[in-house]
């Protein structure tokens, strides 16, 4: 009988364990795919500009609603580049003066 309350509670406390360590794989399974998509939109953010600012012209006197350096393509469309490297289509009215700095 002893022995068999001693099992029954090894087995019950190695449950715990196992309960803990699948929330800690969990947690960090979550912040390794947070971590890969802000890599990934920042890697797409960096080569979008780069081949922006070697195929278009950029817009030296103007800039974006927020700022944004603004790029002319060949269909002289005006553009920006979002965190995410997706191309933000503006109107020549939409865009501010560029302010010295």
């Amino acid at each position: 009988m002893k022995k068999l309350i001693g099992i029954l509670t090894i087995l019950f406390l190695l449950s715990f364990s196992v309960t803990t360590h699948a929330q800690v794989v969990k947690k960090t399974t979550h912040a390794v795919k947070k971590s890969a998509k802000a890599v990934g939109n920042k890697t797409a953010e960096v080569a979008s500009k780069g081949k922006s600012r070697v195929t278009d012209k950029v817009y030296k006197g103007k800039v974006g609603p927020n700022g944004q350096t603004i790029y002319i393509d060949d269909h002289s469309r005006y553009y920006w580049v979002d965190k995410k490297g997706h191309r933000n289509y503006v109107t020549e009215a939409d865009l501010k003066p560029k302010v010295p700095k």
